[in-house]
């Protein structure tokens, strides 16, 4: 990898004309600069093109248009039309921490055994204000089982090696939500992460999101799983995967519990003791679905 590697930067959009731009200048401001970007303009029948044209001045910003087709053709569309050997993706209402090309071109290169490198986000809300900096575990290496239980890579904190695409293809069409999960996963059965502790971007909660319905990206996710271990058979020591599937339906069984559907969350339990009846972490998951929570005692309790 040379000193200086361009980066494809892909970044669709829909009717985001009020934080495109802030998106667009965060990549702007990085500190790495050889890079390009590609802004894919999905039908936005908003002021888009108007709150973009300013930076069309640099050379560096490409532009391209295409009929509402979705995120997924959407960013596909801007695989097909990348020069560069790294891929980094950036949604249109999210930001980027100044060095995140830099910290990740330098990782990548240091460390050619990893293929895909990812780290933190911050949480802001729809004025941009910071309400957390809770993160999710994430890991390294060959990180299938972990997967398996629950995507752990934040799509816009991502670098990847344009191989990487050029051998396993781009998002798939075939579900409407969690496209970027279907991605990670099945490209973790076949390169190696490495994790960051680090944060590198700034994910914007807005209600009209497809990922404020986690009922739904849910059902989605366990869709994913399922296709993807009956493309994948072997894919992992049977200990393993078991493990990794009752982490799933016991993580499943608690989203169900916290939004009142309690049969569903019993029969997702009943799902997770099958793989692992063993297992403490399901157990104490099973105590948290099953036993009501204690009411928290006030100063004047005391």
């Amino acid at each position: 990898m040379d000193d200086q590697t361009t980066v494809s930067v892909i970044l669709p959009t829909y009717n985001r004309a009020g934080f495109v731009g802030l998106a667009v200048q965060s990549v702007l401001d990085q500190t790495y600069t050889d890079f390009e970007l590609l802004i894919i303009d999905d039908g936005s029948t908003d002021t888009t093109v108007q709150v973009l044209e300013p930076f069309f001045r640099d050379s560096r910003v490409r532009y391209i248009h295409q009929p509402n087709r979705g995120q997924n053709h959407a960013r596909n569309h801007g695989l097909r039309e990348a020069r560069g050997e790294l891929i980094c993706f950036l949604d249109s209402d999210d930001l980027w921490t100044p060095e995140k090309l830099a910290d990740q071109v330098r990782a990548l290169k240091e460390q050619p055994e990893y293929d895909i490198v990812h780290g933190d986000e911050w949480l802001i809300d729809v004025a941009g204000n910071v309400f957390s900096g809770r993160n999710m575990k994430r890991h390294s290496g060959n990180i299938v089982a972990e997967m398996l239980v629950d995507n752990s890579v934040s799509i816009i904190t991502t670098m990847a090696r344009r191989h990487c695409f050029d051998e396993q293809g781009g998002f798939s069409d075939r579900y409407r939500v969690a496209d970027d999960y279907e991605l990670w996963l099945r490209l973790s059965a076949h390169y190696r992460f490495l994790y960051i502790p680090k944060y590198f971007a700034y994910y914007r909660v807005m209600d009209d999101q497809i990922s404020s319905d986690p009922l739904g990206r849910l059902a989605t996710n366990e869709n994913i799983i399922l296709d993807f271990l009956n493309e994948h058979p072997g894919i992992l020591p049977r200990s393993i995967l078991n493990a990794s599937l009752a982490g799933f339906y016991t993580r499943k069984a608690r989203i169900l519990a916290r939004h009142g559907y309690r049969s569903d969350a019993l029969r997702a339990l009943g799902t997770a003791f099958h793989y692992r009846p063993l297992s403490g972490g399901v157990w104490r998951g099973a105590a948290r679905v099953i036993l009501p929570a204690r009411p928290q005692r006030s100063s004047s309790d005391a």
